[in-house]
Formats: structure tokens, C-alpha cells, sequence
């Protein structure tokens, strides 16, 4: 795949819930685990608005952790909620492998200012 130049950016602020953390929802009730889908996946749609319409997508998500207590493949459950967001801001008619390419994550620490960076190429 050949990436365009141009990468866009969204920075969702806060943590989003990890497995162990919609797994528990799911487990309390099917309605949990849905409040909890459609609460982060709008924030993202809210936050990449504004992004052009694109067909397939390569993307890099950066972790900003407030600790190092959650491992990383808990942590990493919540791309769901961003690609689910791209989608529903229309950035991308799926999710599927048609529309989503290569998907990498980093992991930093900012006790601070925890937040999810998501880079986003359109690739042709």
C-alpha cells in the first residue's frame, strides 16, 4: 500500500475502557455495555467531524496512560470505540478489512493528561 502525504489527527481525551472494563458492563447488563459503546464511540465521531471522507485508512494510535497498571492488550480493547467513531462521522463507510489497513499502537505515560492520539493516512 502507498500511503498519501497528508496524516489528520484526532486526540481523544481521557482513557477509554479497557476489556476487563466492558467485559464487566457486559456482564452486569446488555444495557451497560451499550451505554458505554455509544458514550465513546460518539465522543470519537464528535472529535474526527470534521475529518474528509476517506476509503481505506492505515492508522497509528498512540496510548497516553496516566500509569502502568493496565496491561497494554487491555488497554488496546478500545479501538473499537474509534474505528466504530470514524464510522459513524462518516470518515469511513466500515470497518472492515476493505477500510482499515495497517493498524499500529504505541504506549506513552502522562499522568497528567491521559488521552488517545490517533493518526490517520488514507492509502490507495
Amino acid at each position: 500500500m502507498t500511503s498519501t502525504a497528508e496524516a489528520y489527527k484526532i486526540i481523544i481525551p481521557g482513557e477509554l475502557p479497557t476489556m476487563n472494563q466492558i467485559v464487566a458492563a457486559s456482564k452486569k447488563h446488555w444495557s451497560e455495555y451499550n451505554r458505554m459503546k455509544r458514550k465513546h464511540t460518539e465522543m470519537v465521531a464528535w472529535m474526527a467531524k470534521s475529518l474528509p471522507k476517506m476509503e481505506k485508512i492505515d492508522v497509528t494510535i498512540t496510548w497516553y496512560c496516566k500509569n502502568t497498571r493496565k496491561d497494554k492488550d487491555n488497554i488496546t480493547s478500545g479501538q473499537k470505540f474509534l474505528f466504530d467513531g470514524l464510522v459513524e462521522a462518516g470518515v469511513i463507510d466500515g470497518d472492515g478489512w476493505k477500510r482499515i489497513g495497517d493498524i499500529a499502537h504505541k504506549f506513552e505515560l502522562d499522568k497528567h493528561n491521559p488521552r488517545v492520539e490517533m493518526e490517520i493516512r488514507e492509502v490507495s
